[in-house]
């Protein structure tokens, strides 16, 4: 059995623990909810509670070794988890991956469908990554890109479709993950947003871009 930790939040993260905890060769031996948990989505927290699920009520990955009381990590798994995993953690993991809301290399970092929105793109993508110390640079183990419509689609549009395609590309990639050969990223190819880029988004930052106009006003 693979001794597996989960990271992330959300419907998808929920969808994942669920496929873990069901299956033949993964132990899912500790979970790690984002902490607060996102009140517009499914908790993951609550998730564990009513399946007698262990998971770190700080939401911090460094606590996750005194919570397995030394059983070593097979593999780690992140889906929209929110800190930066420093390379002791990465080390400690015999692999460790993450699910990026993205097309990598392009849309590193923060808000990748409020930005592909925002520069008009006709597609996007969800990718599957081997975690490093960088940020979301790691090589690419599976990829799927799908369409996008920037003249009526509102970032909620997409990310509910983001979470359809996220979770097809899990489903079929964690089984045979052992099997899949990395890719590295073309770094020449890269584009990348910070949290400070965000005054950039203008009406896409947040769900609707009519969300984004009352919070406006309401400055």
């Amino acid at each position: 059995m693979t001794t597996t930790v989960l990271l992330g939040k959300g419907e998808l993260a929920v969808r994942a623990a669920q496929f873990l905890a069901e299956s033949n060769s993964h132990d899912l031996a500790l979970v790690v909810p984002v902490r607060p948990e996102p009140t517009w989505t499914a908790s993951l927290a609550d998730w564990c509670s009513s399946n007698g699920v262990d998971h770190v009520a700080s939401g911090h990955y460094h606590d996750v070794t005194d919570a397995l009381d030394g059983r070593s990590i097979d593999l780690a798994v992140s889906i929209f988890y929110d800190k930066i995993i420093d390379g002791d953690f990465i080390d400690s993991c015999r692999r460790i991956v993450n699910l990026h809301n993205g097309p990598l290399p392009r849309y590193r970092g923060v808000s990748p469908i409020n930005w592909a929105l925002r520069n008009e793109e006709r597609t996007h993508g969800v990718t599957i990554h081997e975690i490093t110390p960088g940020i979301d640079d790691g090589p690419i183990l599976a990829q799927v890109t799908y369409c996008i419509y920037p003249e009526i689609d509102e970032v909620a549009d997409v990310y509910a479709r983001a979470i359809e395609f996220g979770w097809t590309l899990f489903r079929t990639t964690i089984p045979i993950l052992d099997a899949v050969s990395p890719t590295p990223q073309i770094d020449a190819e890269a584009t990348y947003y910070g949290r400070a880029d965000d005054v950039g988004l203008g009406d896409r930052r947040l769900f609707t871009r009519l969300d984004s106009r009352a919070a406006e006003t309401e400055l």
